[in-house]
């Protein structure tokens, strides 16, 4: 893809592509090193490695840097944060994250060009990818003196992938972000056209059922009833029923275990049952998810799960519980002016249209956490394939025009 820009590009954008063409190689040398940084969640050494290697890039380039320590109950490393403070344009604040799905104790895969368009390694693609442009986009800003007297905020999460505590882990992340007036993240981009305006959010729920355990020769009668295990299919399948179709809403069951005995870890997602086929079940529990746009869908998905809970078989007993996780990102009128001026300026460049992404398309991710309190626009990273998965691919030929793109929309809300 070559990006013919128009005559509608200023000077000031045209000398920016042009440094980002020059700075191109030691991008990619970057990249390199930071993705032969094992970073899994739970390699706390791995973390702040990779944000040290930040640290040392973003105080070249005039940033005040900082490594926020998270507390040990959190079991997770840190976060790093690099900020430049002045009284023009707009305030952003810049969404990226250090750790990777690949621990230390999985097959390690290095950064290696695989053709002339395509490399991989891991977490090449989510998200080192995504930091690296951020810099890129920074750095050729800096160069040109373009960034004095603006304010913007880049904060490198380093538990995105797995966070143990969420509200204590993101509290700084919110406070800071509320004091901007835009967030971008550079999550891995879904394609050239289009523009990540909204992602869905998480949450789980378990459901535990009990029934009276008899002989199985007794089964649906009065006296003994239907079991924990019928139960608990007849709620998934209501569930099943009433709920599934409705637009942007999943609810999916991801582990059940059932019998006369069962027991269950919640942090290791292990499960035991002890049980016969001429018992009637005594207990079953079911663990899932529940995806959704918008706190007023989680909350009508959720009273009408409960009560689907509480039609009970005969001798049967049910409850349900909801534990939130992140929360989602709505299409708001903000967000979709961003994805306009994302729009402009790709015509502009003649990279072709953007549109406004389908908010299914996408699970929650950390920008998510803030999107009640600024405009937002994710999906600004790297393009490629397979992430989170071994052999992960980052696209090579899209990736410095993804950049200089990148650096031209930084400018141009900098300049508003």
């Amino acid at each position: 893809m070559s990006s013919i820009f128009a005559q509608t590009l200023s000077k000031a954008e045209k000398n920016l592509i042009a440094e980002v063409e020059k700075n191109y190689q030691e991008t990619v040398a970057l990249l390199e090193e930071v993705t032969n940084i094992n970073s899994g969640s739970l390699n706390a050494e791995g973390v702040e490695a990779v944000a040290k290697v930040f640290e040392r890039e973003f105080q070249k380039i005039g940033f005040e840097t900082e490594w926020l320590k998270l507390p040990a109950e959190v079991k997770r490393s840190g976060h790093f944060i690099a900020t430049r403070k002045g009284t023009k344009g707009k305030k952003i604040f810049i969404i990226g994250h250090l750790d990777t799905v690949f621990e230390k104790d999985m097959p390690f895969t290095p950064f290696t060009f695989l053709n002339d368009s395509t490399a991989t390694g891991q977490g090449v693609n989510d998200m080192k990818g995504g930091d690296v442009m951020i810099f890129a986009s920074l750095k050729a800003l800096h160069d040109l003196g373009l960034l004095e007297d603006r304010t913007i905020t880049v904060y490198f999460t380093g538990d995105e992938e797995s966070s143990a505590d969420e509200e204590l882990s993101r509290r700084d992340f919110i406070a800071k972000a509320k004091e901007h007036d835009i967030a971008l993240a550079y999550e891995t981009t879904q394609s050239f056209g289009i523009a990540t305006v909204a992602r869905r959010g998480s949450s789980g729920w378990t459901l535990r059922t009990s029934g009276r355990q008899s002989h199985s020769s007794g089964v649906f009668r009065e006296s003994v009833g239907y079991g924990a295990i019928y139960e608990a299919a007849r709620i998934l399948t209501e569930f099943q029923e009433e709920l599934a179709g409705e637009e942007y809403l999943t609810f999916n069951p991801g582990q059940i275990i059932g019998g006369s005995d069962i027991s269950y870890n919640s942090e290791t997602g292990k499960g035991e049952a002890l049980g016969k086929t001429n018992i009637v079940a005594r207990e079953a529990l079911v663990t899932g998810d529940l995806r959704f746009l918008g706190e007023a869908q989680k909350n009508a998905a959720r009273a009408k799960m409960q009560t689907i809970v509480d039609r009970n078989l005969n001798q049967t007993d049910a409850e349900i519980t909801f534990e939130d996780g992140l929360p989602s990102m709505v299409p708001t009128e903000g967000n979709m002016a961003l994805a306009g001026i994302l729009n402009e300026l790709s015509l502009d460049m003649g990279l072709g249209e953007v549109k406004p992404g389908d908010p299914g398309s996408r699970g929650a991710g950390d920008i998510s956490f803030v999107a009640d309190y600024v405009d937002c626009l994710d999906g600004l990273g790297a393009s490629g394939r397979g992430a989170h998965a071994p052999g992960e691919t980052i696209n090579m030929k899209e990736y410095p025009e993804l950049i200089k793109r990148s650096t031209l929309f930084l400018y141009r809300l900098t300049r508003e």
